[in-house]
């Protein structure tokens, strides 16, 4: 073995780089090995960060400390805040994303960090001696020495494409998939399965009919994904379209379904569920007749169009002639086809919490490889699989954030307590604590533990201090002033609320659902002088804090559970009065907590009861 690092990271997708930066500015020296330096964090499918729920990943990854929100702000070229008529605790930022900066930005963040280096080469081993990681080799038959290593291999291990009855080996449309990981992580004794994704044919924008599409532009004033960002755009901002599916485009699409790789049984694993293939689409809703498909841009500085809601493993000529039905596409011309791909991954049951293995000391597992879909969801385990790496290197105690800390909390928890059947997205219902885990306060919840393990810093804590302050300076403002009818009234009609007879102060006006304080703060100049953004959170406290009070009692009760710690390698086959079921699945997680044991599936309330009983509670 040629070189020693304290920490190795597998792959540069966006688990990869997220886990390498955090790693190497904690301060461990990292390595970071990759198939292709000019590809780091690729979007391999739609050009976009953030959306339902994974727009709150991305803040809290930044909020940490992780340079996704970054990387995304200095290439949006369109921004948009999804389910502004609902509740804040549904907002959700997404970002139409430069396809080509968005990886070169990658490259100079991660070039700027202090012992992070780099390899170009494909790792086709895994070296573990009597369970525990010493290195990896590579196809150019390189060995490197390591203490830990971060497995993020994305869809690589294993990749087979398929477009009809055609399929190739391969991890990513043009480039070689990595064999060799996964046979050497089964001989070390881990369970690995296969499953499956895909992505939508590219378009030539010269070649698409706008006029007969549904515009869909940005917000006016975006609001950047980074609490540090100076939130002005760095790229011109571009629209994106709307079209539909209909009838014909089915019938079409239905020619093709004895040589789908889906239905005739080549694809023998299991896909995305809340990201179905069209061809799924319209079996699965055959009454419906139409089918939203979007047009995104891939950059300013290219005519690509990706064709979001039209995944399709299909023939080529299949996916050509039906797409050339949609409205607006008649004359389209196609850059490249959709295809599927199937790909290995482990079943995080396998993994503790801080996703280091339980099988192999020192093996760390982020992204796809942990059976999860989604640029966020792997950013997130990427960066939390660095930081407990870095700090195992260190001596210091795991980093572990709670479900009602964070919904990256909430995504750990359910992978290494409940696994998967299905790649796993993250939705704001699988949080209990919808209201706690905002988009607008994950700097208020995560960035002081950002500070604290080395990760976050000076300058952004320091900007989430003045942030916090700034906040508690509005809140009281608006409880200690009064506002008089006949100031107030004029606004409050034109926004459909009813009048009020006297003054109040304006903590209380704030409370009715038509009023935005945004809007007043022209009518006040001590208001004048604060961020929107620090306007906005600062109205929700007080126009909510009835709701978050009661939830964050809740969330206290509750969590209590995972305080009460359940002893290692406990034989729970010895339980006769827990379920037979129970007893198979607490066994097989072993899981660390009561709260964690309480989440199995197929544990029961009962089950829990005779735990605390045995530990003498």
């Amino acid at each position: 073995m040629i070189e020693e690092y304290d920490i190795i990271v597998v792959g540069g997708g966006h688990a990869g780089c997220e886990a390498a930066a955090a790693a190497a500015k904690i301060g461990v020296k990292t390595l970071l090995i990759t198939m292709d330096m000019t590809k780091f964090g690729q979007m391999s499918c739609n050009p976009a960060i953030g959306g339902i729920a994974k727009g709150q990943i991305v803040r809290e990854i930044d909020a940490l400390g992780g340079l996704t929100g970054i990387v995304t702000d200095n290439t949006s070229i369109q921004f948009r805040m999804l389910n502004r008529s609902k509740g804040p605790a549904m907002w959700s930022p997404r970002s139409q994303c430069d396809r080509t900066k968005f990886s070169l930005e990658w490259r100079h963040q991660l070039e700027n960090i202090n012992n992070l280096f780099f390899w170009q080469d494909t790792v086709i081993n895994i070296v573990v001696d009597n369970n525990k990681i010493v290195g990896v080799e590579t196809v150019f038959g390189v060995k490197f020495r390591c203490k830990k290593v971060v497995i993020t291999a994305g869809t690589f291990l294993n990749g087979l494409m398929h477009v009809g009855t055609n399929k190739f080996v391969g991890g990513r449309n043009g480039e070689i998939s990595s064999d060799g990981i996964t046979a050497a992580l089964i001989s070390a004794g881990v369970e690995t399965s296969r499953m499956k994704t895909g992505t939508p044919a590219r378009i030539d924008g010269r070649t698409i009919d706008f006029s007969k599409m549904t515009l869909q532009s940005g917000d006016d004033n975006p609001e950047c994904f980074s609490y540090i960002s100076d939130g002005i755009p760095k790229l011109k901002q571009m629209d994106c379209f709307i079209s539909y599916t209909n009838p014909e485009v089915h019938d079409e699409l239905r020619k093709g379904f004895d040589r789908s790789p889906l239905f005739n049984g080549t694809i023998k694993s299991t896909g995305p569920r809340y990201c179905p293939s069209v061809e799924t689409k319209i079996v699965t809703f055959a009454d419906k007749q139409s089918h939203p498909v979007f047009l995104e841009p891939e950059g300013t500085d290219t005519n690509e169009f990706y064709l979001n809601g039209f995944s399709s493993s299909l023939p080529f000529e299949v996916q050509y002639s039906a797409l050339r039905k949609i409205p607006g596409l008649e004359n389209a011309k196609i850059f490249r086809p959709g295809y599927a791909i199937e790909y290995d991954y482990f079943m995080p049951t396998q993994l503790n919490h801080c996703l280091e293995s339980k099988i192999i000391s020192g093996a760390y597992f982020a992204g796809q490889v942990n059976g999860t879909t989604g640029y966020e969801e792997a950013a997130c385990q990427g960066l939390m699989a660095g930081i407990n790496a870095a700090l195992s290197i260190l001596g210091k105690d795991e980093f572990i954030l709670s479900r009602k800390e964070a919904y990256i909390g909430v995504l750990i928890d359910d992978l290494v307590t409940k696994g998967v059947d299905e790649p796993y997205r993250m939705f704001t219902s699988r949080s209990e604590y919808r209201i706690l885990l905002r988009q607008d306060n994950a700097d208020e919840r995560l960035t002081k533990k950002g500070f604290d393990i080395g990760l976050a810093d000076d300058y952004r804590y320091n900007v989430y201090c003045t942030k916090a302050k700034h906040i508690e300076e509005i809140i009281d403002f608006c409880k200690h002033t009064s506002v008089s009818a006949s100031k107030i009234n004029d606004y409050i009609i034109a926004n459909g609320g009813t009048k009020i007879s006297q003054g109040n102060k304006l903590a209380n006006i704030i409370l009715r659902p038509e009023v935005k304080l945004e809007d007043l703060k022209s009518k006040f100049n001590f208001l004048q002088q604060f961020s929107n953004e620090e306007i906005q959170t600062a109205e929700i406290k007080i126009k909510y804090k009835g709701y978050i009070d009661r939830e964050q009692m809740t969330a206290d009760k509750i969590s209590r559970l995972d305080y009460v710690q359940i002893p290692n390698d406990i034989d729970y086959f010895q339980f006769k009065s827990i379920s037979t079921e129970a007893r198979q699945k607490l066994n097989k997680i072993q899981p660390k907590t009561i709260g964690q044991a309480s989440r199995i599936p197929g544990v029961s309330p009962a089950d829990i009861s005779v735990l605390l009983m045995f530990l003498g509670r």
